[in-house]
């Protein structure tokens, strides 16, 4: 196979053993899995590789296999949620509607903010109509505010935490982008290439759930993906 052949091809379909090897977190409600970075979660409009072919392997002992919770991106890695029935998945779409559930992501970005820590509040919209879920700034557009924090820097790089208060498509890309420090690997705002590496280096990290009344939040943390470990050390990560 030629390389250029191979670098068109994205992360294959996960067999049973390799999705449950993938589970962070398991409970009679839910499940947390970490997302591998370019697998989609649905069946796209042709067809193809995406993690939900592979939901009949988490169904442990239950009739029917989970549900997505929610969404990541097809090049985002980490912390993906799924309801294991119907009330349990309902009840999950509420807490992520509602924005109760705490989550933040790793991304290394070009260049980096000049401050440590700081809030974007920039409204998005739709680019247009061809590209769907593409996004843009657009002050008539919907709020979208994320927090972000400096964890290290390094060789033109920074190694950030971004936490979504609102839940836009895209939010934590098209903010990046737009505020002048595109993260690594971002083939649609940022300056990744089409195909092949650098990888998106966007990764859901840690998640909190308050699926429970009674009970403190569940939290999950995903490892850092392979793709990101070269990066993340040279701006100061320790490797966990």
């Amino acid at each position: 196979m030629s390389e250029s052949l191979e670098r068109l091809i994205d992360v294959p379909e996960l067999t049973a053993e390799e999705i449950q090897a993938r589970v962070l977190h398991r409970d009679g409600l839910m499940l947390v899995i970490d997302k591998p970075a370019g697998l989609p979660v649905h069946r796209g409009p042709k067809g193809g590789a995406n993690l939900e072919a592979s939901f009949d392997g988490l169904r442990f002992g239950l009739p029917r296999p989970p549900v997505l919770a929610h969404r990541l991106d097809k090049d985002t890695s980490g912390c993906l949620v799924l309801g294991r029935h119907r009330k349990a998945t309902a009840s999950l779409g509420l807490l992520f509607k509602h924005g109760k559930i705490s989550k933040t992501y790793w991304a290394v970005v070009e260049g980096g903010p000049a401050e440590d820590q700081g809030t974007i509040d920039m409204p998005l919209g739709r680019l247009n109509v061809e590209r769907g879920w593409w996004q843009k700034p657009d002050p008539d557009g919907q709020k979208a505010v994320t927090n972000w924090k400096v964890l290290g820097r390094g060789d033109g790089l920074a190694w950030l935490a971004l936490e979504p208060v609102t839940g836009r498509t895209h939010q934590l890309r098209v903010h990046s982008t737009a505020t002048g420090w595109p993260i690594v690997g971002d083939n649609i705002y940022g300056n990744g290439p089409r195909f092949g590496e650098p990888r998106l280096h966007l990764h859901s990290r840690e998640i909190g759930i308050p699926i429970s009344k009674n009970k403190e939040p569940v939290h999950v943390i995903a490892p850092a993906p392979p793709h990101m470990h070269e990066r993340l050390r040279v701006c100061g990560w320790n490797g966990e």
